[in-house]
């Protein structure tokens, strides 16, 4: 059977330990974005499947020894992972069938990148030192033997966005259950079978007592904003907008819930006049590309020298066209569909944003156009716009889409003040013939993440978050691991 129709088993939430439909048998529509056709239905889980997810986990947490057994966790983890790397083909394709993903980023970071990222997770946790030895202190002439103890927090609801499930549900689910906690997750209605499935791989290929991991797919954000209001819950991990990054920290509040949000972005890929301007800009232009431009963390402003700036618009341009907007199961394709109808027509919205602002397009600047099977899907030209300064909307504003826009800059200082004049700070590039220079002007980008002269910061062991309103912590790593903890200190008589 073809990515177009997966072959994998039907939708099903995950609740205390059981696989099913929704409560009242509700069901939405899973298309394919490549085509705008069915390609499954999912449960729309409602408030009272959501409330019993978070019962379950909650009674996990309290009354197993899923918290403090590492040993247990270790080996169901490793379960886990055998069985995402058995069932890989299937779950490949149902990840270029749900989310429109390229065939080359599935061998990437959709797919085999998170699988092994989880192995490195589950390899870190067990040689974790939970507790150490702080030695001895006198406070008020008492000596004590003061420990440090890591333990898990509680309760993660953990809530998951469209653009990399495999990656995002893993990097997530992976470290929370390492660390102890139990979990509910949440994925976007627009990629909910993935996450189904590793619901159904815990249920089928694990050995994971009831109610440590459960999976709901509501399709209504009022019934899954249970989730950041629940007393039962002790912390939510979000990745998505920065809007919807708010309300769960106004909603956790009450509560003072953890929170960890992974949020927009408005990366710049800065190149400076030493730089091979129109190498860079075909580069940071492949970079938008890449699966539509649906990234949070891909650099969608190219900020290049003024009097080269004609210089990298062509190129960029160039790069788009070469390119195009093609099938995501052919081996060749770069750019994509995006992932809806909606997302479709905001990037639409943008492009037309762009026009009025006073800006031009180099390349695209509308739909795509396919033919057969594909007439329907959801198509956005690559597009290059020029002739706006940093204060447009369209430099400003998170797109999401295969839109980069070119601005001049007059020098480091200037560069690196359109970089920092965003609302954002997650990610970022430089490129200079020299690497100190490089260095010295991406020592000054307030942004979590930053590429030098195309070094790749992206890796299991590597930390990935945002300054300002990019979001709150860190995921992956061993700081990403550690957000699931709380620290304990214990002093006993010396």
């Amino acid at each position: 059977m073809s990515a177009r129709q997966p072959s994998n088993p039907p939708a099903q939430q995950y609740v205390d330990g059981k696989l099913g439909p929704a409560s009242d048998g509700a069901t939405y529509p899973i298309l394919n974005p490549a085509t705008g056709q069915v390609i499954g239905q999912a449960p729309d889980s409602t408030a009272a499947d959501v409330d019993a997810a978070i019962a379950a986990a909650r009674r996990a947490f309290d009354e197993t020894d899923w918290s403090t057994d590492v040993e247990l966790r270790i080996r169901v983890l490793r379960q886990l992972h055998q069985a995402l790397v058995d069932h890989a083909p299937e779950l490949r394709d149902l990840t270029t069938a749900e989310v429109g993903a390229p065939a080359f980023l599935v061998a990437g970071p959709q797919f085999d990148t998170p699988v092994e990222t989880l192995k490195w997770t589950i390899d870190m946790a067990e040689g974790y030192q939970w507790e150490t030895d702080l030695g001895l202190g006198v406070t008020m002439g008492i000596t004590s033997r003061r420990t440090v103890r890591r333990e898990a927090v509680g309760v993660v609801a953990a809530i998951t966005p469209w653009n990399f499930p495999n990656q995002i549900n893993l990097a997530k689910v992976g470290p929370a259950l390492a660390a102890g906690n139990t979990v509910v997750l949440k994925p976007a209605p627009d990629t909910p079978w993935l996450a189904a499935e590793l619901g159904r791989l815990v249920a089928e290929h694990t050995d994971m007592p009831a109610g440590v991991f459960n999976v709901v797919t509501p399709q209504n954000n009022e019934v899954a904003a249970q989730l950041t209001s629940d007393p039962r819950v002790d912390l939510v991990s979000f990745t998505g907008s920065t809007n919807t990054g708010r309300a769960i920290m106004a909603a956790a509040a009450p509560t003072l819930k953890k929170v960890f949000l992974e949020l927009g972005g408005k990366s710049a890929s800065i190149v400076l006049d030493d730089a091979d301007v129109a190498s860079a800009a075909a580069t940071t232009a492949f970079a938008v590309a890449v699966h539509a431009g649906q990234g949070c963390a891909l650099t969608t402003r190219l900020v290049v020298p003024r009097d080269r700036y004609d210089e990298a618009v062509t190129s960029a341009a160039s790069t788009f066209e070469a390119l195009g907007a093609k099938d995501p199961a052919d081996p060749g394709t770069i750019c994509g569909p995006v992932i809806s109808l909606r997302q479709r027509d905001r990037v639409k919205s943008y492009l037309d944003l762009a026009i009025e602002e006073g800006g031009t397009f180099a390349t695209g600047g509308d739909l795509a156009t396919q033919e057969g099977e594909l007439a329907d899907g959801y198509w956005i030209q690559p597009t290059v716009v020029a002739g706006l300064d940093n204060t447009a909307r369209v430099a400003q504003e998170e797109i999401f889409g295969p839109v980069l826009v070119v601005i001049a800059h007059d020098g480091d200082d200037d560069a690196v003040r359109i970089a920092n004049e965003s609302p954002y700070g997650l990610s970022g590039a430089v490129e200079s013939g020299s690497l100190e220079r490089a260095k010295a002007v991406a020592n000054r980008i307030r942004t979590g993440t930053i590429g030098v002269n195309g070094g790749q910061w992206f890796a299991a062991d590597a930390p990935f978050g945002g300054y300002k309103q990019s979001g709150l912590g860190r995921e992956m790593g061993v700081a990403g691991f550690e957000e699931y903890l709380e620290t304990k200190l214990v002093a006993e008589p010396a």
